[in-house]
C-alpha cells in the first residue's frame, strides 16, 4: 500500500495550518530548528506532497504546482518572520544576562592574568636559555636592509610589495615594520661575537585582513646559531629537544623541504598533534634550514669557516594547537575572559 497523500486544497491547508501552528509556537532558536525540520523537511507533510506531483495527470501539474508552491512559500515567510522575532528576543536576554553596572562597587576582587601569548613566550625562551641560548631584541620599526637586503631577498621580492608589508613614510627612508623578527638575528651577528645562539621572540607585522588564522599584527620566535661545524643534524636534534619539552616525551617532529631565501637547505617543520580535533595528524609549524651563505656574508662571516641554522615559528600558531583554540581573533581581541581562563600557566 503507499501512504501517498493525494494533493488537495484540504490536505494542502491543514499542512500549511500544522507548520504556521508550530513555527508560532517555537520560542527559541533551536525549538524553531527543530518545527522546520520537522515541517519543511523530507518527511513532512508538505514535502510528501510536493514528491506527489510528479504522479499527478499533466493537465493537472500547473494548477497543483501552483498550490502547493504558493503553501511552501507561505511557510518558509512565516519562518523568517519567527526567526527574526526570536532572535531580537535571544539577543535582548543576552544582553540583559552580560549587563553589567560599572557603577556599582565589585562585590568581589577578580584576580587578573597575564595574557596567554606573553606566557607562552616566556614559557620558549626559558626553553633556550636552558639550553645556553641568549635572547635577543630589536627594534619593530625596521630598515629595509635588515629586513630584506642582509637576508638574501632580492629586489623584486613579492615580500617587498606593498600590499604585503607596511612601508613608513616617506617611501625615501626605506624603512618598515618588520615582517618576521630575521633583522634580530642580522643584528646579533653584526653586534656579538662568534659563536652566536640567539633566540629572537617578538612582533611582527604584516597586511593580512584579520580572519580566523591571519591578523595583521602577529607574534613570533626565531631562532640562530652560527659556529664552526653546524649541520643540519644539529637543527634537528635543537628542534626535537624544544617540541618534546614543550609538548611531551611522545612529540615528534619531521622535516619536508622547502625554499626561503636566507636558508640553504630549507625545510618545512611538522609536529605530529595526537590529539587534533578529528584526529591525529601532522601539523605544519615553522620553517628551518641551514643559514644561507649570502647572509653569513652580509654580516661579514666566511662561510667557508662557520655555518649556521635557523628556525622560526609563530607564537599564535603554537598557542591555538597547542590549547585547541580554533580563531585566533579569540586571541587578539583583549576579553579578559579568554585570558583567565589559562591563569597564570600556559
Amino acid at each position: 500500500m503507499s501512504d501517498a497523500t493525494p494533493i488537495t486544497e484540504e490536505a494542502v491547508a491543514s499542512a500549511v495550518t500544522a507548520a504556521l501552528a508550530a513555527i508560532e509556537s517555537a520560542e527559541t532558536s533551536a525549538d524553531l530548528k527543530n518545527v522546520r525540520s520537522e515541517h519543511t523537511g523530507e518527511s513532512s507533510a508538505l514535502a510528501k506532497l510536493n514528491g506527489e506531483l510528479r504522479n499527478v495527470p499533466k493537465e493537472s501539474k500547473a494548477e497543483l504546482g501552483k498550490l502547493v508552491g504558493q503553501a511552501r512559500g507561505r511557510v518558509n515567510a512565516q519562518f523568517a518572520t519567527r526567526q527574526e522575532e526570536i532572535a531580537v528576543i535571544e539577543k535582548a536576554a543576552q544582553l540583559k544576562a552580560e549587563a553589567v553596572d560599572v557603577t556599582a562597587l565589585a562585590s568581589r576582587y577578580t584576580p587578573g592574568s597575564r595574557h596567554p601569548l606573553t606566557m607562552l613566550q616566556d614559557r620558549v625562551s626559558d626553553i633556550f636559555v636552558g639550553m645556553g641560548w641568549e635572547i635577543a631584541e630589536g627594534p619593530e620599526v625596521e630598515s629595509e636592509w635588515y629586513n630584506f637586503d642582509a637576508l638574501n631577498f632580492d629586489a623584486d621580492h613579492p615580500a617587498r610589495a606593498m600590499q604585503d608589508t607596511f612601508f613608513v613614510d616617506p617611501a625615501a627612508s626605506h624603512l618598515v615594520l618588520r615582517t618576521h623578527t630575521s633583522p634580530v638575528q642580522v643584528r646579533s651577528l653584526l653586534d656579538r661575537e662568534l659563536p652566536v645562539y640567539v633566540l629572537a621572540p617578538g612582533r611582527t607585522y604584516r597586511t593580512d585582513e584579520i580572519d580566523a588564522t591571519h591578523t595583521p599584527v602577529f607574534s613570533q620566535f626565531e631562532g640562530l646559531a652560527v659556529d664552526k661545524g653546524l649541520t643540519m643534524a644539529h637543527l634537528r636534534g635543537t628542534l626535537e629537544h624544544f617540541a618534546r619539552t614543550m609538548f611531551g616525551p611522545d612529540a615528534q617532529i619531521r622535516l619536508r623541504p622547502s625554499y626561503f631565501p636566507f636558508t640553504e637547505p630549507s625545510a618545512e617543520l611538522d609536529l605530529w598533534h595526537p590529539t587534533f580535533t578529528g584526529g591525529a595528524r601532522w601539523i605544519e609549524w615553522g620553517g628551518c634550514g641551514m643559514v644561507n651563505s649570502n647572509v653569513l656574508r652580509a654580516a661579514g662571516i666566511d662561510p667557508e669557516e662557520y655555518s649556521g641554522f635557523a628556525f622560526g615559528m609563530g607564537i599564535e600558531r603554537t598557542l591555538m594547537f597547542r590549547n585547541d583554540i580554533h580563531d585566533m581573533r579569540e586571541i587578539v581581541e583583549g576579553d579578559i575572559r579568554f585570558s583567565q581562563q589559562f591563569g597564570m600557566v600556559v
